[in-house]
């Protein structure tokens, strides 16, 4: 893998910059809310947009280790590996969730052609700094 590679997936995972956009391939991770939940003591929700270049890929990555995820197409079609599930597509429209500590391996937009936007919404604990790692 390359160094640039690595800098920028720590770089879209460590989240404080949110935004990261390394070359035509790119994705751009983008903060979309952050609460804590009043009802839920030491629980936090996050939302982020993830857009997705034509062909782009998101490193391999773990998640937050208490982080529930619900994930959203908004547009496009995005390929999708969590776990030992199969891979599957996506489209706008359809959603799926991820567990606690879930290892992604595969998250790409599954065009060549279009871009694609995802919304992946966290529910974790407050104290969770780090919401995704790269696994590479």
């Amino acid at each position: 893998m390359k160094i640039r590679t690595i800098i920028s997936a720590a770089l879209v995972f460590s989240l404080p910059g949110l935004i990261c956009a390394h070359d035509s391939r790119a994705q751009t991770v983008t903060k979309n809310f952050e609460a804590t939940i009043p009802n839920i003591s030491g629980k936090s929700l996050i939302a982020v947009e993830v857009d997705y270049a034509p062909g782009a890929a998101s490193p391999p990555h773990t998640h937050a280790k208490s982080a529930f995820i619900y994930a959203y197409v908004i547009s496009g079609a995005i390929e999708s590996k969590v776990n030992d599930s199969g891979t599957r597509i996506y489209r706008a429209g359809e959603s799926w969730s991820e567990s606690p500590g879930a290892l992604h391996s595969i998250s790409r937009n599954a065009s060549k052609t279009e871009p694609a936007k995802l919304l992946a919404v966290f529910v974790l604990d407050t104290n969770d700094s780090r919401l995704t790692t790269p696994s590479n």
